[in-house]
């Protein structure tokens, strides 16, 4: 039934990742990783080629899925946004830059823009506490945000 909504294409993928492991339910954590970064999300259809694959129930692979934070069911924007909300960006005001974010792109955290091209998350800790408050788009980093610099980041992709 879950392979009915997935395309031949991506079902082939996941199957692949899922043999690439050996089929291992000690590598579901591995797989998970490795099918979203190939999708962007892990839908549960998905999660139910995984379990199939694997001989397991589908409620294990929901259960790693919605633990861990990493992963998600939706799908991500072209350039996810993520702001710090660990304590060192809060206290420096990364809420205000949270609320211009969610401004200026009108949308909440964990949606994603219409067109597609920016979703918008949080963070508890980027590591770069020295830098907050602190935002990340994809794997780039600013730091020492004002409210004034959205629009510019935003731009900045939008290109």
């Amino acid at each position: 039934m879950a392979a009915e909504k997935l395309g031949c294409n991506v079902l082939d993928k996941i199957k692949a990742i899922c043999d690439k492991f050996d089929n291992n339910p000690g590598e579901l954590i591995n797989i998970l990783h490795e099918a979203q970064h190939t999708l962007g999300y892990l839908p549960m259809e998905v999660q139910a080629v995984i379990a199939e694959k694997l001989n397991i129930p589908v409620n294990r692979v929901y259960g790693v899925v919605t633990f861990y934070a990493f992963f998600t069911m939706t799908p991500k924007g072209k350039h996810p946004i993520s702001i710090c909300l660990g304590t060192a960006c809060y206290v420096r005001g990364s809420e205000k830059i949270l609320d211009e974010f969610k401004r200026n792109l009108g949308i909440e955290v964990g949606e994603t823009t219409p067109d597609g091209k920016f979703s918008l998350d949080c963070l508890r800790c980027v590591g770069a506490c020295g830098l907050a408050p602190v935002a990340m788009v994809g794997d780039k980093v600013y730091g020492h945000l004002q409210a004034s610099d959205v629009k510019r980041i935003i731009k900045e992709f939008s290109e």
